[in-house]
Protein backbone atom coordinates (compact mmCIF):
# COMPACT_ATOMS: atom_id res chain seq x y z
CA UNK A 1 0.00 0.00 0.00
CA UNK A 2 2.90 2.67 0.85
CA UNK A 3 5.31 1.01 -1.62
CA UNK A 4 7.95 0.85 0.94
CA UNK A 5 9.38 -2.30 -0.73
CA UNK A 6 9.15 -1.45 -4.27
CA UNK A 7 10.18 2.02 -4.41
CA UNK A 8 13.43 3.53 -2.16
CA UNK A 9 12.06 6.91 -2.11
CA UNK A 10 9.06 5.45 -0.27
CA UNK A 11 11.59 3.76 1.88
CA UNK A 12 13.19 6.64 3.09
CA UNK A 13 10.22 9.19 3.69
CA UNK A 14 8.97 6.16 6.00
CA UNK A 15 12.05 5.25 8.04
CA UNK A 16 13.15 9.69 8.09
CA UNK A 17 9.17 9.86 9.99
CA UNK A 18 10.10 7.43 12.64
CA UNK A 19 12.71 9.03 14.10
CA UNK A 20 14.78 7.35 16.77
CA UNK A 21 13.75 3.82 16.17
CA UNK A 22 14.45 3.63 11.99
CA UNK A 23 17.69 1.85 12.44
CA UNK A 24 15.79 -1.04 14.44
CA UNK A 25 12.89 -1.00 11.84
CA UNK A 26 15.44 -1.23 8.94
CA UNK A 27 17.41 -4.22 10.44
CA UNK A 28 14.16 -5.88 10.76
CA UNK A 29 13.34 -5.28 7.22
CA UNK A 30 16.47 -6.50 6.13
CA UNK A 31 15.92 -9.51 8.47
CA UNK A 32 12.60 -9.61 6.44
CA UNK A 33 14.26 -9.43 2.73
CA UNK A 34 17.06 -11.81 3.51
CA UNK A 35 14.36 -15.14 4.72
CA UNK A 36 11.56 -14.37 2.52
CA UNK A 37 12.63 -13.28 -0.80
CA UNK A 38 9.90 -10.99 -1.90
CA UNK A 39 12.08 -7.79 -1.02
CA UNK A 40 14.21 -6.98 -3.62
CA UNK A 41 17.87 -6.54 -1.81
CA UNK A 42 19.45 -4.31 -4.57
CA UNK A 43 16.19 -1.87 -2.98
CA UNK A 44 17.40 -1.71 0.54
CA UNK A 45 21.35 -2.26 0.26
CA UNK A 46 21.14 1.21 -1.26
CA UNK A 47 18.76 2.78 0.85
CA UNK A 48 20.28 1.80 3.78
CA UNK A 49 22.72 3.64 2.69
CA UNK A 50 21.19 6.69 1.22
CA UNK A 51 19.02 7.05 4.30
CA UNK A 52 21.38 6.37 7.02
CA UNK A 53 24.73 7.48 5.64
CA UNK A 54 27.56 5.41 3.97
CA UNK A 55 28.86 3.75 7.31
CA UNK A 56 25.96 3.35 9.51
CA UNK A 57 23.90 2.49 6.36
CA UNK A 58 26.57 -0.40 5.61
CA UNK A 59 26.31 -1.11 9.82
CA UNK A 60 22.81 -1.47 9.82
CA UNK A 61 22.68 -3.62 6.35
CA UNK A 62 25.23 -6.32 7.94
CA UNK A 63 23.42 -6.67 10.85
CA UNK A 64 20.44 -7.54 9.39
CA UNK A 65 21.60 -9.43 6.33
CA UNK A 66 24.13 -11.71 9.13
CA UNK A 67 20.82 -12.24 10.98
CA UNK A 68 18.91 -13.30 8.18
CA UNK A 69 21.74 -15.44 6.72
CA UNK A 70 22.22 -17.20 9.80
CA UNK A 71 18.16 -17.49 10.29
CA UNK A 72 18.34 -19.09 6.61
CA UNK A 73 20.71 -21.87 7.29
CA UNK A 74 18.81 -22.86 10.73
CA UNK A 75 15.63 -22.58 9.18
CA UNK A 76 17.08 -25.37 6.15
CA UNK A 77 18.94 -27.44 9.05
CA UNK A 78 15.39 -27.80 10.65
CA UNK A 79 13.22 -28.07 7.79
CA UNK A 80 15.50 -29.66 5.45
CA UNK A 81 15.19 -29.95 1.52
CA UNK A 82 11.39 -29.27 1.13
CA UNK A 83 11.65 -25.72 2.56
CA UNK A 84 14.40 -24.76 0.22
CA UNK A 85 12.11 -26.18 -2.64
CA UNK A 86 9.64 -24.65 -1.61
CA UNK A 87 11.64 -21.00 -1.77
CA UNK A 88 13.24 -21.45 -4.46
CA UNK A 89 13.19 -22.55 -8.38
CA UNK A 90 13.47 -25.99 -9.77
CA UNK A 91 16.29 -24.93 -12.08
CA UNK A 92 18.34 -23.48 -9.31
CA UNK A 93 17.59 -25.78 -6.81
CA UNK A 94 19.13 -28.43 -8.87
CA UNK A 95 21.82 -26.17 -10.03
CA UNK A 96 23.10 -25.92 -6.49
CA UNK A 97 22.07 -29.43 -5.07
CA UNK A 98 24.56 -31.05 -7.91
CA UNK A 99 27.01 -29.10 -6.03
CA UNK A 100 25.95 -30.42 -2.71
CA UNK A 101 26.09 -33.40 -3.62
CA UNK A 102 29.70 -33.41 -5.00
CA UNK A 103 31.00 -33.50 -1.19
CA UNK A 104 33.74 -30.24 -0.93
CA UNK A 105 32.31 -28.65 -4.21
CA UNK A 106 29.39 -26.90 -2.38
CA UNK A 107 31.68 -25.20 0.26
CA UNK A 108 33.72 -24.02 -2.72
CA UNK A 109 30.53 -22.27 -4.43
CA UNK A 110 29.05 -20.90 -1.12
CA UNK A 111 32.34 -19.40 -0.55
CA UNK A 112 32.74 -18.12 -4.06
CA UNK A 113 28.76 -16.97 -3.77
CA UNK A 114 29.80 -15.00 -0.22
CA UNK A 115 32.72 -12.96 -2.07
CA UNK A 116 30.58 -12.23 -5.27
CA UNK A 117 27.94 -9.49 -4.87
CA UNK A 118 25.45 -10.52 -7.29
CA UNK A 119 25.18 -14.36 -5.96
CA UNK A 120 22.26 -16.25 -4.83
CA UNK A 121 23.34 -15.58 -0.95
CA UNK A 122 19.97 -16.07 0.79
CA UNK A 123 19.94 -19.42 -1.00
CA UNK A 124 23.13 -20.37 -0.49
CA UNK A 125 22.73 -19.86 3.07
CA UNK A 126 19.93 -22.20 3.14
CA UNK A 127 21.39 -24.66 0.94
CA UNK A 128 25.02 -24.94 3.65
CA UNK A 129 21.83 -25.45 5.77
CA UNK A 130 21.10 -28.97 4.29
CA UNK A 131 24.90 -29.24 3.88
CA UNK A 132 27.06 -31.18 5.88
CA UNK A 133 28.97 -27.33 6.52
CA UNK A 134 29.57 -26.74 10.28
CA UNK A 135 28.03 -24.02 11.59
CA UNK A 136 31.10 -22.71 12.84
CA UNK A 137 32.46 -22.99 8.75
CA UNK A 138 29.40 -21.16 7.33
CA UNK A 139 29.65 -18.35 9.95
CA UNK A 140 33.65 -17.79 9.18
CA UNK A 141 32.60 -17.78 5.19
CA UNK A 142 30.03 -15.65 6.12
CA UNK A 143 31.67 -13.01 7.85
CA UNK A 144 34.43 -12.81 5.61
CA UNK A 145 32.60 -12.79 2.14
CA UNK A 146 29.60 -10.49 3.52
CA UNK A 147 31.07 -7.34 4.35
CA UNK A 148 33.18 -7.54 1.16
CA UNK A 149 30.21 -7.57 -1.34
CA UNK A 150 27.55 -5.67 0.74
CA UNK A 151 30.37 -3.11 0.60
CA UNK A 152 30.99 -3.26 -3.10
CA UNK A 153 27.23 -3.41 -3.66
CA UNK A 154 25.53 -1.11 -1.38
CA UNK A 155 28.36 1.57 -2.59
CA UNK A 156 28.02 0.33 -6.50
CA UNK A 157 24.57 0.76 -6.76
CA UNK A 158 24.31 4.29 -5.00
CA UNK A 159 26.76 5.68 -6.82
CA UNK A 160 24.78 4.19 -9.86
CA UNK A 161 21.35 5.63 -8.69
CA UNK A 162 23.22 9.23 -7.82
CA UNK A 163 25.03 8.96 -11.33
CA UNK A 164 21.52 8.64 -13.01
CA UNK A 165 19.75 11.13 -10.06
CA UNK A 166 22.72 13.80 -11.77
CA UNK A 167 21.40 13.22 -15.31
CA UNK A 168 18.21 12.94 -15.03
CA UNK A 169 17.64 15.82 -12.61
CA UNK A 170 20.57 17.64 -13.74
CA UNK A 171 23.89 18.72 -12.41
Amino acid sequence: KHRLFTDAAALERYMNGIGPFAPIIFILIQIVQTVIPIIPGALTCPAGAMIFGHLNGFIYNYIGIMIGSIMNFFLARRYGKPLVQAVTSKRAYEKYMGSLERGNSFEKVFTFGMFFPVSPADLLCMMAGISNMEFKRFLLILSIGKPITLLLYTLGITEVIRFFGRIIIGG
